[in-house]
């Protein structure tokens, strides 16, 4: 049996965050993702303020203010830059040891080991038969979490909305007169936004009975968009999804937790929980899925920090089940209140055409709710702490939890 002190099971944003997060306080952690190598789905992100103040928390922020050509979009005082989701997770792995992450390595089965004088052990198995032995368990599996099913977290439901996202390519540029445009019609909802000046990121967002029966290969996704869904849009979007890359291009029904279930939920146990959409997953109508992820993942490392900070070693067993707990204490009521909100957003926006919704739309949302949710986008997740190297334990291994 392997032994590590810390896993993390997956590695898309959360996991790596996570990751560089323990790494500046001092803890190595080995991250378990079931695919051959990074994957990108979703094609782009839109990164706002408060998912900046976290990067730079992780010291990755100065590496990505130059993945874009274009200046950072301003509204309601805060920041926002979309990025190519794959130079969001290049850039996070190259901060972590070539060692961190390990592909094609799909969990089985968790199993808590009680041991003697308090201290706890999460047994990971994987499906290749190797067995790992951890002293903490933190799930970024995704929305289909098998650490939060272990928790006994909730299944997300479906919104009875899904999404197609894809990457457009113009090698010669996309002479494009707007960097970012929005279409909204009765039930659907689209969008592009310039990455640079040879990449746009374009999302279609639709109803569920409208769309669950195409064929998810993404040449015939690409056309349904197109000939079907956005036939009557402007021939601006119907240019950029006609040059997208077809390797870039996905379906997915959009899934979200309750938000009681993350209030009321066992977010962590023991020496086990999530992050990201393990934890909360929600819709992309306020585009804080990725942001909220990288808040938690300086949050964890904050608790993780502190705590090595008082007893001079990360002590295992229940000291970090504690850490833990404080973790999830100060996120639930943080993400509950985003996945309500996207929720709400998306619902407003795309949902009817009569009288009522568009009061709702344009006297509530358009004026007071979108204003007050952009605070939410300005969030302060606050910093790592400085863990201090005159600690002769952590000089010996500055890996090794205790």
């Amino acid at each position: 049996m392997e032994e590590h002190d810390v896993v993390i099971v997956g590695a898309g944003i959360a996991g790596l965050a996570t990751a560089i997060a323990l790494k500046r306080v001092g803890v190595k952690a080995l991250v378990l993702e079931k695919s051959e190598g990074l994957r990108a789905v979703g094609a782009a992100i839109g990164l706002h303020q408060n998912a900046w103040i976290a990067l730079e928390a992780l010291g990755v922020a100065h590496k990505l203010t130059t993945t874009t050509t274009y200046p950072p979009l301003r509204k309601h005082g805060h920041e926002s830059r979309p990025i190519n989701r794959k130079a969001l997770l290049e850039a996070l792995a190259e901060e972590l040891p070539t060692d961190t992450i390990r592909f094609s390595s799909k969990l089985k089965s968790i199993v808590n080991l009680q041991a003697e004088e308090g201290s706890s052990y999460a047994i990971i198995h994987m499906e290749n038969g190797v067995s790992i032995k951890a002293k903490a368990l933190i799930g970024c599996d995704g929305v289909h979490s098998v650490v939060a099913r272990w928790l006994g977290l909730t299944t997300p439901v479906n919104s009875g909305r899904w999404a197609v996202r894809g990457l457009a390519k113009f090698p010669e540029g996309h002479r494009l007169d707007v960097d970012f445009q929005q279409f909204v019609t009765i039930g659907k909802r689209a969008a592009f936004a310039a990455l640079n000046d040879k990449e746009v990121y374009w999302f279609l967002i639709g109803q569920s009975s409208k769309g669950e029966d195409i064929p998810h290969d993404p040449e015939t996704i690409k056309k349904e968009v197109i000939s079907n869904f956005a036939k009557n849009f402007p021939t601006s979007y119907l240019r950029v999804v006609q040059h997208s890359d077809l390797s870039t291009v996905t379906w997915a029904p959009l899934l979200f937790r309750f938000p009681w279930d993350v209030i009321l939920g066992n977010l962590s146990k023991g020496n086990i929980t999530v992050a990201g959409d393990a934890m909360h997953p929600m819709t992309p109508d306020l585009g804080q899925g990725g942001c909220s992820a990288l808040e938690d993942a300086v949050v964890l490392g904050r608790h993780v920090g502190n705590l090595i900070i008082k007893n001079k070693k990360l002590v295992a067993g229940d000291q970090v089940a504690e850490a833990l707990e404080r973790y999830v204490k100060e996120r639930k009521w943080r993400v509950s209140k985003l996945i309500m909100g996207a929720y709400l957003a998306g619902w407003v926006q795309q949902d009817g055409t009569g009288w009522f919704m568009k009061f709702l739309r344009d006297s509530i949302f358009y004026r007071h709710f979108s204003s007050l949710m952009s605070k939410d986008k300005q969030y302060d997740c606050g910093k790592l702490p400085c863990v201090s190297s005159s600690n002769n334990e952590l000089d010996n291994d500055p890996r090794k939890i205790y």
